[in-house]
């Protein structure tokens, strides 16, 4: 299989990972005993410990080493999570529906653009990367679907068709940083640095807020295993 291959395949098994979370989700809702407040908050915590996990082991360190001026990376960090900010108060990030799923979208685009460039530069950590983005998306497309469904607005079936539409985004994202990012590589580390800063931004304006539970303990722990899922992927996939 070639590397243009493989990059399609695993950006398009990551993107299956937001569906199929859904799916979970539909299932575990006819299980309303197990489908509890405080497993919902363990997920989200999930979730947020794989994106701290991608940031610090994945797209921070490959960034750096492509961005070699401190004060660039500095100034790449901060615009991410800037322009994040601007993005979801353009949106109205207090009123909209689905936090889960807009944080899904603006971690998922730019993560799946710098694979599609690091699998062109043969970066060593591209498959782990790959992993990371399919585990984040699990629990994230789990509770995005939740949210859309108790909206009361939207079916069930049409979320996960929602969902599923969304799986043709990744690949797309990634030929795109395959045939333009791999020739431009302090272009790609840009945006791995600004990415890291836009799902910093993210998991403290979403995600970690919507983990914790008022007396129990539980949830939060959540965030360790999602880190500790990564860490483990970075012992199997990045060596």
């Amino acid at each position: 299989m070639s590397p243009l291959s493989q990059a399609l395949l695993a950006t398009a098994a990551a993107a299956a990972c937001i569906p199929l979370g859904g799916l979970l989700a539909l299932l575990a809702k006819r299980r309303k005993k197990w489908l509890d407040a405080e497993v919902r908050h363990f997920v989200v915590a999930l979730g947020g410990g794989i994106l701290i996990a991608a940031v610090s082991l994945v797209l921070l360190p490959e960034g750096m080493q492509r961005v070699q001026e401190p004060l660039a990376v500095a100034a790449l960090f901060v615009a991410g999570g800037a322009a994040c900010f601007a993005l979801e108060r353009h949106l109205g990030a207090s009123r909209r529906e689905s936090p889960q799923l807009a944080a899904t979208l603006l971690d998922f685009v730019p993560e799946s653009l710098a694979l599609g460039g690091m699998f062109a530069a043969g970066a060593v950590s591209a498959p782990l990367l790959a992993v990371l983005i399919g585990l984040q998306n699990l629990p994230e497309g789990f509770n995005a679907y939740l949210e859309r469904v108790a909206s009361g607005e939207h079916k069930p079936r049409t979320v996960l068709l929602q969902m599923l539409m969304l799986v043709a985004l990744g690949p797309a994202l990634a030929a795109l940083g395959w045939f333009f990012l791999s020739a431009h590589t302090e272009l790609l580390g840009a945006i791995m640095i600004a990415a890291a800063g836009a799902i910093l931004y993210l998991i403290f304006q979403d995600i970690a807020p919507m983990s914790r539970m008022r007396n129990h303990w539980f949830p939060p722990l959540g965030a360790v295993c999602g880190f500790g899922l990564a860490l483990l992927g970075q012992q199997l996939v990045g060596g």
